[in-house]
């Protein structure tokens, strides 16, 4: 049964995203949800980006990230798992990022320190996304978009301050509210093996891996299929069951 009143979503998107990213998942939702926004763009350290999750979140929530937004909702459950109703998390791994990642933001900072952002670059572009959607403009169009509107500085905050990711691993046994992870076995930054290996430590864990083709981007490659899975298992969190 679905819930007789919206409920509220508190949304944290990933590195150069904003709300735009959620645009499609939130129309296929429908009208059971309220939608509410992190702006994860506007802080500039790490404690500024742990302060916006606890200031700007509901008191028991429906916590909902994307990649690095996934990462840093899961550090924020971790340490107030008394403040989650459900967590949802989607492309991301709770062992944090990986070398050749790390070693990627690392070069990318050097570069940008030293010349104008030019926006997501095609290469940069196949990392992020599934071969079958590489040509579509909707798509690659808007993460354009929003990485040249929220531009160099915001880039170089986000990679500089989150490089230092702990192993979140052994902390996901402790968790007592339900959890949702959501990933893509074509995602190239985010392993699928480490998705499995979480939701057997989480106690109260639904693992959904896309049935249909998705890289990193999942709210944008897939937004009917993740609709789908989170509606599912929220409403399973508003029974009871």
């Amino acid at each position: 049964m679905r819930p007789t009143f919206p409920l509220r979503l508190d949304l944290l998107p990933g590195t150069l995203c904003d709300e735009r990213m959620w645009t499609s998942l939130e129309r296929a939702l429908g009208d059971g949800y309220t939608c509410h926004h992190l702006p994860l763009h506007l802080p500039r350290t790490r404690a500024g980006m742990r302060e916006l999750i606890a200031t700007h979140s509901a008191p028991q929530s429906h916590l909902v990230g994307f990649s690095l937004g996934a990462y840093l909702a899961l550090e924020h459950a971790v340490a107030y798992p008394e403040r989650i109703a459900s967590l949802t998390l989607i492309a991301n791994s709770a062992k944090g990022l990986q070398p050749d990642e790390i070693a990627t933001r690392q070069r990318v900072i050097a570069m940008l320190e030293r010349n104008t952002y030019a926006g997501i670059t095609r290469q940069r572009l196949r990392e992020l996304l599934h071969p079958s959607h590489l040509d579509d403009a909707a798509i690659t169009g808007l993460i354009r978009k929003m990485a040249l509107d929220l531009g160099k500085e915001v880039l170089i905050a986000q990679f500089a301050q989150t490089f230092d990711r702990p192993d979140l691993m052994d902390r996901l046994q402790d968790l007592p509210f339900p959890v949702l992870i959501v990933g893509a076995e074509g995602d190239q930054l985010v392993q699928a093996g480490d998705l499995r290996a979480m939701a057997q430590r989480l106690p109260h864990a639904t693992l959904h891996l896309l049935a249909q083709p998705s890289g990193h981007m999942v709210p944008l490659e897939a937004p009917g299929e993740l609709a789908a899975v989170m509606d599912a298992f929220l409403n399973r969190v508003q029974s009871g069951a």
